[in-house]
């Protein structure tokens, strides 16, 4: 593999290239939406293969039979049609992706293989009401907010399953089985992390936006706390904290002595806040801003979390209908906090 440029061309290194596909690690296909084509990397990436296993543990959880009929939303390479497509006939597969070269390329690598489902140039938030009702919905995409359209093109009975996550992050995969009402409810499966849906993807200010021209920290508050960031950071309590810190977003600001300034920001660009990690340190500064107080929002939901002995995500679900969708801790109906 070149090392400077992480990129693998198949007529170039034939045998890095067929190591790298099957190894269970996802590959990213594509960056920038296409517009980067160069070697290395791109600001972020917009499309991958994923790892075999989440591939095979998110069509298990799909539980199809013989005869049902399945939307996919995000084709990316065609991969996942194809196992679709070997399983159930690729007259009863329905896959969607926003990307017209990725979907004119996936296409061509089904035929290639034998298979033609019906591959579809669209945004997958709106499903593909041509080829409704469905059996099965599967999305190759993460979602913080389920499209109602899946919910309506899915026959009652039928399962949805999908990445979800809140702006803050942590992610999961959560399966849904669709009432008779069009509602749908179902449980946490386990820790994901996807690309975002691109019908869903936030715009993420400049921290110089929050501080309105003027120097860090402006007009914050100042205090401290005993909680540290690292407590915060991993994937099933920022899950936590994003449903019920909603419409907010963090981001590591790292130094060279291993310290790190966590900022906190909401997506209305009205509060933020920092908190200062120095390690081995007992108390860790706080500044905080806007009619919000983020730290105390997020460090309230820690606290909430610990007390419920931290749960990881086996112990939550999701619960939607037409007018709101609510994560639940144990059981139906013991809601966390809407979205």
């Amino acid at each position: 593999m070149n090392r400077q440029s992480d990129r693998l061309i198949r007529t170039e290194e034939p045998e890095a290239w067929w190591e790298a596909v099957y190894r269970d690690a996802p590959i990213t296909t594509q960056w920038d939406d296409g517009t980067y084509t160069g070697p290395g990397r791109g600001r972020f990436p917009s499309s991958s293969n994923s790892m075999p296993t989440m591939v095979f543990s998110m069509l298990d959880a799909l539980s199809v039979e013989p005869g049902h009929r399945v939307l996919e939303i995000g084709t990316g390479t065609g991969w996942n049609a194809a196992l679709l497509s070997q399983r159930l006939g690729a007259e009863n597969v329905f896959t969607v992706e926003v990307d017209e070269s990725s979907a004119e390329t996936a296409r061509k690598r089904l035929e290639d293989a034998g298979f033609h489902p019906a591959t579809v140039i669209g945004d997958g938030a709106e499903g593909y009401a041509q080829g409704a009702p469905y059996d099965r919905v599967i999305a190759t995409a993460s979602i913080g907010r389920v499209p109602r359209q899946w919910l309506a093109q899915t026959k009652p009975g039928g399962i949805i399953v999908a990445p979800w996550g809140p702006t803050y992050g942590g992610e999961a995969v959560v399966r849904l089985t669709v009432a008779d009402d069009g509602s749908a409810s179902g449980p946490f499966l386990g820790s994901s992390a996807f690309m975002r849906l691109r019908a869903q993807r936030t715009d993420r200010k400049h921290i110089r936006e929050y501080l309105g021209g003027r120097p860090w920290p402006a007009d914050a508050h100042r205090s401290t706390t005993s909680l540290s960031p690292e407590a915060v950071g991993d994937w099933p309590v920022m899950f936590v904290i994003g449903v019920q810190v909603p419409d907010a977003f963090p981001w590591a600001e790292t130094y060279d002595d291993g310290s790190y300034t966590l900022w906190l920001r909401d997506t209305s660009v009205t509060s933020w806040a920092t908190t200062d990690y120095i390690p081995g340190h007992e108390e860790f500064e706080v500044y905080q801003s806007g009619p919000r107080r983020l730290w105390e929002e997020v460090e309230s939901v820690y606290r909430w979390w610990d007390a419920q002995g931290r749960p990881g995500f086996e112990r939550f679900g999701l619960t939607v209908d037409a007018e709101r969708e609510r994560v639940w801790l144990d059981r139906p109906g013991n809601f966390l906090g809407s979205a």
